[in-house]
């Protein structure tokens, strides 16, 4: 191949998107290449197709026929003949018009299900195979650390373990369908200062080693993704996109990953625009290519004419070309490209919101949703009111139940005459629906109250006198999630604060002041402040951005059809608690008497409750002492006490009192979700590798060291059911990372 044959198979194409369009990032006018003419763009090969279904409203048929005339066009008319990658976002479900939308990733967290979100993203999978696409933009995997930060959404969890478990499940699920999976946001994104969009980051290298690099590596070992994408941010002055120490030595030579690292979009350019470390497109391909990045995204703005000039020039030898071209080349015959039968042809009928896919969205968004607080009023199936009011913002809306990587919330804003093609139920739809069946005579009255954003407060009177008339009151406020501002969640929508935005919560002070009983109900894409409004209201329901299905997965939770059994995947704050925020702390990191100020959030992460009632007893230990290379053991009966069905989600946190390095005061060992019918009981055993009480020690080596373990079984961070100390006797020992199959529960029947 020729260089510029080689350096084609290097980036990607955006055909259609638009220059004048800053939908997808600023600057983007300035930063797309002319893609206008797909076949002068790709005269010597092509290495990507970029969002082929995700720029615009296109027919998923019509879009495969094309997209095969296309690739069709690239076998005949290159020299090389060889089909290019396509790849799509599938963050909650296939970015393309038409396809289901599955609660965001901060929802999945709140279900602690990595099998179902295996499910889920095998639905993903195949759907993606149906349109032609090869790769999917998906998982997350940036720990939480700022709740201020617009990207929480996108995010699974603040606790590592729970990241990289359910990353890999997802991992698992897109793999074991022929696509590949790109893990994002390699690494530290979510650490910004201040919790601003690209922003610098400053952790250290322990910080990064125990708690942001575990996910990826476990997506990838145990997960089997064959892709990652960097992150956009600086970790201590030096841009993720140009450190050969992250993608060579530790992703390649320390991980063994064999797989392709694409950049994220314009993040090459950005080396230039953004982070000033090049003087032209030529030093910022040199700095990327080098580092490890093997694929330009979008578009090949650096790496084709740019990076042309820096071979030339002698600034990139073309062995270097030749490394990220052969990862390419193995991509594409793994996926079956080079195959001498490779025919890009329509396979039939194509259904991106089948039933099945629906089933999976509504049972994933029934799990994910979390009951805060609850006075006797939920379920509303004990005492059917007859006079309701649904109040709020949210309570209409259908976009206000998708995330910002939806089609509805990051494509069709920038296509106003294109109508949504899947017909999705609102909260007020639902809910009316729902409780005419335990009442028909049931009567409701709404109000919106307010807008989302807007310091508007003129309907709130309004949204009082409905709420005076009614025996009960269901108030949906939250986001509405966008980009880069059009929204109040989302990429690049970072919050200045953690109050509820624009006005809500005046509506929602107005509505409880009326002293009718109140379920407050919040639809958002992280974690607001309710200090002052859940000591007042009769219920407080947490969803975090549920899709499709969640307005009827809610609907169901309040009328008591579905029993809650979602907990908080990340804490919410308090109005005195600090960002970064995180049960994950050392001894100084919590409330100390040394500081005014007090990071104790107002629930903690793993905080959830249900309408069954469950008793620990009978707490026992396998063993006292146990070998630092072994594993610890603990029993406990679980009795359901209450007169329903209910799931707990157990959760078993270790703390080493003492340590060559601070630790924190409990992390998260294990968890699992345990379904108990009422009046039954069950024996649940927790075995343990030592790895998962493994610590990043002064010399950066993964060890596990002797001495006191206390393993502190409980239902969140912020309680305790009984607490063991285990002594771990040996010499101390360098370990691998502990994987899910490190720890293991079982449930026997009593």
């Amino acid at each position: 191949m020729s260089l510029r044959e080689k350096l084609a198979q290097l980036v990607g194409l955006w055909a259609a998107a638009k220059r004048s369009d800053e939908a997808v990032a600023p600057m983007q006018d300035q930063l797309l290449a002319d893609t206008t003419n797909f076949t002068q763009f790709a005269v010597d090969g092509l290495g990507q197709f970029t969002r082929h279904y995700g720029t615009r409203p296109i027919d998923a048929t019509s879009g495969a026929v094309e997209l095969a005339s296309r690739q069709r066009w690239l076998m005949k008319n290159t020299r090389a003949g060889i089909p290019a990658i396509v790849h799509e976002e599938c963050l909650t479900g296939v970015l393309a018009s038409g396809a289901t939308t599955y609660p965001i990733p901060l929802a999945w967290g709140a279900t602690f299900n990595p099998a179902l979100v295996t499910t889920m993203a095998e639905h993903i999978g195949r759907d993606l195979a149906s349109l032609g696409v090869h790769q999917g933009l998906a998982p997350v995997l940036d720990v939480i650390r700022d709740v201020r930060w617009g990207r929480v959404e996108e995010c699974i969890s603040e606790d590592p373990t729970v990241v990289g478990t359910l990353g890999a499940a997802y991992v698992a699920g897109i793999e074991s369908t022929g696509r590949v999976a790109t893990l994002k946001h390699f690494v530290g994104y979510s650490a910004s200062r201040g919790g601003q969009n690209h922003g610098p980051v400053s952790v250290g290298r322990r910080e990064l080693a125990e708690v942001f690099l575990p996910p990826f590596e476990q997506a990838i070992r145990e997960g089997g993704a064959r892709s990652v994408m960097n992150s956009y941010t600086e970790l201590d002055g030096v841009p993720v996109a140009s450190d050969a120490e992250l993608f060579t030595t530790l992703l390649r030579d320390g991980w063994g990953f064999e797989g392709t690292v694409v950049a994220d979009y314009f993040a090459v350019t950005f080396l230039q625009t953004m982070h000033l470390i090049a003087d032209d497109l030529a030093s910022a391909a040199t700095l990327a290519i080098t580092a490890g990045i093997d694929v330009e995204l979008p578009t090949g703005s650096a790496y084709l004419e740019p990076l042309e000039r820096a071979v030339a020039s002698g600034a990139v030898s073309v062995d270097i070309i030749d490394r990220a071209l052969v990862r390419v080349l193995n991509q594409k015959e793994q996926l079956g490209l080079l195959d001498d039968d490779y025919a890009p042809e329509l396979q039939g009928p194509i259904e991106l919101n089948s039933a099945a896919n629906r089933a999976v969205a509504r049972e994933l968004a029934e799990q994910s949703i979390v009951l805060l607080s609850n006075d006797g009023t939920l379920p509303l199936s004990a005492a059917p009111p007859a006079r309701v009011a649904i109040i709020g913002p949210n309570a209409r809306s259908v976009t206000g139940l998708s995330g910002c990587y939806s089609f509805a919330n990051h494509v069709l804003p920038h296509h106003p005459d294109a109508r949504p093609a899947v017909a999705v139920t609102t909260i007020a739809e639902a809910l009316i629906e729902e409780l005419s069946q335990l009442d028909p005579e049931a009567f409701f009255v709404e109000s919106r109250g307010c807008d989302i954003s807007s310091a508007q407060c003129e309907n709130i009177a309004e949204a009082v006198r409905a709420a005076s008339a009614a025996e009960i009151v269901c108030v949906v406020v939250g986001d509405q999630s966008g980009m880069f501002g059009r929204g109040t969640s989302g990429e690049g929508c970072d919050a200045a604060d953690l109050q509820l935005p624009g006005v809500q919560r005046e509506l929602v002070e107005a509505v409880l002041s009326t002293g009718v009983p109140t379920i407050l109900v919040l639809v958002t894409g992280r974690p607001y402040i309710l200090d002052g409004l859940v000591d007042r209201a009769a219920a407080v329901v947490q969803a975090f951005l549920p899709g499709d299905e969640g307005a009827g997965a809610i609907a169901r939770v309040l009328s008591g059809r579905v029993n809650p059994s979602g907990r908080l995947p990340v804490g919410l704050p308090s109005a005195t608690s600090t960002q970064p925020s995180g049960y994950l702390h050392p001894k100084l990191g919590g409330k100390t008497a040394v500081s005014t100020a007090d990071p104790t959030p107002s629930f903690p992460f793993g905080w959830g409750l249900s309408y069954a009632t469950f008793e620990y007893s009978e707490l026992r230990s396998a063993q006292t002492e146990v070998a630092v290379d072994g594993e610890v053991e603990i029993s406990f009966t679980l009795r359901n006490s209450g007169d329903r069905d209910g799931i707990e989600i157990v959760q078993l946190y270790a703390h080493d009192p003492v340590a060559s390095v601070t630790r924190p005061l409990r992390q998260l060992v294990a968890f699992e979700r345990v379904a108990v019918a009422a009046g039954q009981a069950v024996r649940v055993t927790i075995r343990v590798s030592n790895r998962a009480f493994a610590l990043i020690d002064r010399d950066y080596r993964r060890v596990v060291e002797p001495g006191e373990i206390q393993l502190i079984l409980a239902r969140d961070a912020g309680s305790e059911c009984a607490r063991f100390a285990v002594q771990l006797r040996g010499d101390v020992a360098v370990v691998p990372l502990a994987l899910s199959s490190d720890r293991s529960v079982t449930v026997a029947a009593l």
